[in-house]
């Protein structure tokens, strides 16, 4: 079984690790498996980037992008069946089809698929929407589209064709051969309930490596990043306030309403950029790694912290969730999305209630205050990474579902 997966690209960016993780776990199983990608961060030589005339798509993109038609003028993705990985597959598995600059063209989907069968796997909601990668309050895909209240939203769109947009993908599908896979539950009902409802839509869920992620002896976590032991750590991926989908904002409502006797008997664990920011209007000391870029690295700070806070207002099956629960670290997060996958009140976490910081704070109250919770959920966490998101599992789900669809092909 020789397996294609196409992808904006081969490790930037979570849908690109996620789609990463998925590739290795196969090679592991002994599965033949490469990816095409639009932008290409690796020297791995099962991938290979898609050739791309950038000025041409540049040109063309000032008569389409100017009616908020996105993508349409790839003309590059016609020519991925003359790539040798296209001819040597037996099938594809379709991931990320959108990007900030467009990589894909999503029209040539029914010829890449006349021949060979596919699995689009999801990883936002864009597939199915007049543009949006999440709609939020908005369900107006479930009719068509059109009188978009996000237009600025991401991806954004300088005209509001969401209508034309929506019903271009549900043209394409009528004449594409798929299989519909989502990472969360939450993702494959609104799947169903979409466009996409047309094809069988199945649910399985990212795969991490437990081996790479695993719980580390605490005080041994803080003594390499140089943080006390008498202290509560608070941990969360730093982020631009004005990213709305990121909840930073809610983020620094809820901590600013921490009673004061735990906010000087914590501190703030951040990476990536912008916890200073944060930590500076709350009034608590911050510890921020910078970037992560190694999974031990990544596990030793996920060890080092009492709770990971993922303030998200949009998400499907978050990574960073993912690698939180791997290493024992229980999570506060939002009911929102495929998050409820994830963090299960009582049992890994605390689930907030969307939109409300105080609830959050609450959440985060309550299990800092609670050592021997926080100890009972730190071994639901490692427990539940192991019988339901090892890489091993969705490696062995997917070569399950591939080998399904090429019988019946």
């Amino acid at each position: 079984m020789k397996i294609l997966h196409i992808n904006q690209s081969d490790i930037g960016g979570g849908a690109a690790i996620a789609a990463s993780r998925l590739h290795q776990g196969l090679l592991a199983r002994g599965k033949s498996s490469k990816l095409l990608v639009g932008e290409a961060l690796t020297s791995d030589p099962n991938v290979e980037v898609i050739d791309q005339n950038i000025n041409l798509n540049k040109q063309l993109f000032r008569l389409n992008g100017r009616f908020g038609l996105l993508y349409i003028n790839i003309l590059s993705t016609f020519d991925i069946p003359k790539h040798p990985f296209y001819q040597e597959a037996d099938i594809l598995n379709l991931h990320n089809l959108h990007g900030s600059n467009g990589w894909f063209n999503y029209l040539a989907l029914g010829q890449l698929t006349k021949s060979k069968p596919a699995i689009l796997t999801l990883h936002d909601m864009w597939s199915f929407t007049g543009h949006c990668a999440y709609s939020y309050d908005c369900d107006r895909w479930k009719i068509g589209c059109g009188k978009c209240p996000y237009p600025d939203r991401y991806p954004h769109i300088y005209a509001d064709n969401t209508k034309l947009e929506w019903k271009l993908k549900d043209w394409v599908y009528n004449h594409a051969n798929l299989t519909i896979v989502a990472p969360s539950q939450w993702l494959a009902a609104e799947a169903r309930a979409s466009m996409l409802g047309r094809y069988d839509v199945y649910c399985i869920p990212n795969g991490i490596d437990t081996e790479d992620y695993k719980p580390i002896e605490t005080p041994e976590c803080r003594q390499a990043l140089g943080l006390p032991l008498d202290k509560k750590i608070i941990m969360f991926g730093a982020t631009d306030l004005n990213d709305a989908r990121k909840g930073g904002d809610l983020l620094l409502k809820s901590l600013q309403n921490l009673p004061e006797s735990i906010k000087s008997e914590t501190i703030l664990l951040t990476f990536g950029s912008g916890g200073e920011e944060i930590a500076q209007q709350v009034g608590m000391k911050v510890v921020n790694l910078g970037y992560l870029n190694n999974d031990r690295e990544k596990s030793i700070a996920y060890s080092a912290a009492d709770l990971f806070i993922f303030p998200t207002r949009a998400d499907n099956l978050p990574l960073v969730l993912q690698e939180s629960i791997a290493c024992g670290t229980p999570m506060v997060s939002f009911k929102i999305g495929g998050v409820p996958d994830l963090v299960r009140p009582g049992v890994t976490g605390y689930l907030a209630e969307p939109e409300d910081p105080i609830d959050l704070c609450n959440g985060i109250v309550e299990l800092l205050k609670d050592d021997r919770l926080r100890q009972v959920m730190s071994v639901n966490c490692r427990e539940i990474a192991l019988a339901e998101y090892a890489l091993h599992l969705q490696a062995q789900r997917y070569a399950e579902l591939y080998q399904t669809i090429l019988q019946q092909s």
